[in-house]
């Protein structure tokens, strides 16, 4: 049994004429993220701790922001292909820990939907999804509200 980690970590400016996606969901909010997809930071941080701990490259080599059929983008459809991706060359999740840093929204009540949507996409237990939330202590880019950053490690074991 070979086991493997990878780190994963986004960023997306937040702007006022955009929607939020985060963790898979729509979230109310004054601002949004800005990107060439639907800009899911925490969804794209998976995809790039996935990606690395199969040593299979990063999300923009497979999905480049250059390409138009990637604009708007549902990022669930990029993780269900990275999981996929994965899966072909013999890996299985064990587990993701995420951690999103942001002012606001607060994430918490939207915690339980996102890892439900999370584990549908992967096909794994929402057990072994954890998503946590951060602030910044209103420094940095995050703290004055320009932007939202995520985190994530996984753990991918192949037999």
């Amino acid at each position: 049994m070979k086991i493997r980690v990878g780190l994963g970590f986004d960023v997306h400016a937040l702007r006022a004429d955009e929607d939020f996606y985060l963790g898979g969901i729509k979230l109310e909010h004054d601002k949004g993220a800005y990107g060439h997809s639907d800009a899911d930071v925490l969804i794209h941080a998976i995809c790039d701790a996935l990606l690395g701990a199969a040593n299979l490259r990063d999300i923009g080599y497979h999905f480049p922001p250059t390409d138009e059929q990637y604009k708007g983008i549902d990022s669930k459809i990029l993780l269900e292909k990275v999981v996929e991706l994965i899966r072909t060359n013999g890996y299985e999740i064990s587990n993701v820990d995420s951690t999103v840093a942001l002012e606001k929204p607060k994430i918490n009540p939207y915690i339980e939907e996102m890892q439900s949507t999370l584990t549908k996409c992967m096909s794994i237990d929402k057990e072994d999804v954890s998503i946590k939330a951060t602030t910044t202590e209103r420094l940095g880019f995050q703290g004055r509200e320009e932007g939202v950053s995520a985190y994530a490690v996984v753990l991918l074991i192949k037999a």
